[in-house]
């Protein structure tokens, strides 16, 4: 597995509007609709992303942080093989694909491959 980078950040939060108006309007950060995601996406500068749900909106994702790697399906293997518990089947939108995964820590994380662009 080759991972690239950090490449996401997200909340889940009973202010999701709140929140999305303060991304927006104060920290200046374009909201951005990815088909297929149901939380409010922020690209930022860098090409990474910052998103907010409501809470449980899209599973146990209070806060959860995504790796960029170089090939999702080989980075689930190789986490699965070491006995990680891992998303078998990857969610997807319009511009990444991507899995969670429990760490030692206990917390969600995120593996995250990018789709070309069309």
């Amino acid at each position: 597995m080759m991972v690239l980078g950090l490449c996401f950040a997200g909340s889940a939060t009973k202010q999701r509007g709140e929140m999305s108006e303060f991304l927006a309007s104060v920290l200046g950060l374009r909201k951005e609709v990815l088909d297929g995601a149901s939380a409010d996406f922020f690209a930022l500068p860098d090409g990474s992303y910052f998103a907010v749900a409501s809470p449980g909106e899209m599973g146990e994702t209070r806060r959860s942080i995504g790796f960029l790697v170089d090939n999702l399906d080989q980075a689930i293997a190789e986490l699965v093989s070491r006995g990680v518990q891992v998303d078998q089947e990857p969610a997807e939108n319009t511009s990444m694909r991507y899995a969670h995964f429990v760490a030692p820590d206990g917390r969600l994380y995120e593996l995250v491959e990018q789709k070309p662009e069309s």
